[in-house]
C-alpha cells in the first residue's frame, strides 16, 4: 500500500481543504504568522465581538423570544466575520462562518472578546499546521 499524497487526503478529508491551504495559510513566513496568529485574531475579535456582537447583544436582550435574541445576538456577527474573510474566496468565507457561531457563542457565554481571540488564534495555528508543508509529504500520510 502507497502512502498518501496530499491531494488524496483532500479528496478522502476535508473537501475544502485546496482552497483553504493557501496564501498566508500555506506560506508560514514570519509575518503570515503574526497576521494569522496575533494580529487577526485581536482585530477580528475585537471589531465583530466587543463591537458588533455586543451592540446586539444590549439591544436584543429585552425581546421576548430567548431564541430569536440568540439568533439576531449570533448571525449577524457571524455573518459578518465570513464576510472578513471573502478576499481569501467564496469558499474559504463559507468555511469560516462555523467557527464565527463557535465565536459568537464563547462571547456570549464568557463576554470576553480576548477569549474569542484566543480560540481564534488557536483555530489559526491548527490551520497552518495542517496546511503546513511537513504534514503535507507522502511519508507522513
Amino acid at each position: 500500500m502507497t502512502p498518501l499524497s496530499l491531494p488524496d487526503a483532500w479528496q478522502l478529508g476535508w473537501p475544502g481543504a485546496q482552497s483553504f491551504c493557501r496564501g498566508d495559510v500555506r506560506d508560514g513566513g514570519a509575518a503570515a504568522l503574526l497576521r494569522l496568529l496575533v494580529l487577526a485574531p485581536l482585530l477580528e475579535e475585537w471589531i465583530v465581538r466587543a463591537g458588533v456582537q455586543e451592540w446586539l447583544m444590549r439591544r436584543t436582550a429585552p425581546l421576548s423570544s430567548p431564541l430569536f435574541s440568540a439568533c439576531l445576538q449570533l448571525l449577524p456577527p457571524a455573518l459578518f466575520f465570513s464576510a472578513l474573510h471573502w478576499r481569501a474566496g467564496a469558499q474559504v468565507a463559507v468555511q469560516v462562518f462555523l467557527p464565527g457561531l463557535a465565536f459568537g457563542l464563547l462571547y456570549r457565554a464568557a463576554r470576553d472578546w480576548r477569549a474569542c481571540a484566543l480560540a481564534h488564534a488557536l483555530s489559526n495555528a491548527a490551520a497552518l499546521a495542517y496546511c503546513h508543508p511537513f504534514f503535507q509529504t507522502p511519508s507522513f500520510f
